[in-house]
């Protein structure tokens, strides 16, 4: 989504910056893990049909998504002398965020969360970043409904989700997946707000 391509959300201990083509390799190797295939329902691409999805994620206008990145590691790597532009991206790069308008009609879309590098994990990255793109997605893309399908053996997520205030919809046992859904309204918003300070920066 054009939407984001400049922007980057600053959090309290993540920073959330758009997906660019130099984080696919990294990206990439994450996504050879067994593990992170099943709890994301994710089939392995190659490296080729990796880079033509982060341009699908980058062009399409049904699809945003942000890189997340340790934002104390992103802050100490980028006052490294002489290393090169993208460095403390790809150095403190943890995992990513997105939504896919499934419904423009009600303004419903999926929400996604990944944290992919296993010591970014029980840090509370996940439960920050997903609150900040579910703000972005409010309030610049419009989004009224949320929506999170989620594998049923991936309890950390169900369990963050249900605290976010998400509600069971649906559950396939085909495709081994529960589906949560939460109404937007300016309560939960005010709500989601105060749990983490932002802001929104043009690149």
């Amino acid at each position: 989504m054009r939407i984001n391509s400049n922007s980057q959300i600053k959090g309290l201990n993540v920073v959330l910056v758009p997906y660019r083509d130099y984080h696919v390799p990294k990206y990439h190797d994450w996504m050879k893990s067994e593990e992170l295939q099943k709890l994301t329902a994710s089939e392995p691409l190659t490296l080729g049909e990796e880079y033509e999805m982060q341009k699908s994620w980058r062009d399409d206008e049904d699809k945003c998504t942000f890189i997340i990145l340790d934002k104390k590691v992103y802050v100490e790597k980028k006052n490294k002398v002489g290393k090169e532009e993208n460095y403390s991206e790809l150095e403190s790069m943890i995992g990513d965020t997105n939504i896919f308008i499934v419904n423009k009609d009600t303004a419903t879309a999926e929400i996604e969360i990944m944290i992919a590098e296993k010591l970014a994990r029980g840090k509370k990255f996940g439960w920050e970043a997903v609150i900040l793109m579910m703000l972005y997605g409010i309030k610049y893309i419009g989004i009224k409904k949320y929506e999170a399908k989620i594998s049923l053996v991936n309890n950390v997520s169900l369990n963050m989700f249900k605290k976010l205030g998400f509600l069971e919809h649906s559950k396939s046992e085909v495709f081994q997946e529960v589906t949560l859904q939460k109404n937007v309204s300016e309560d939960w918003t005010k709500w989601l707000h105060r749990q983490f300070y932002f802001e929104i920066q043009s690149l």
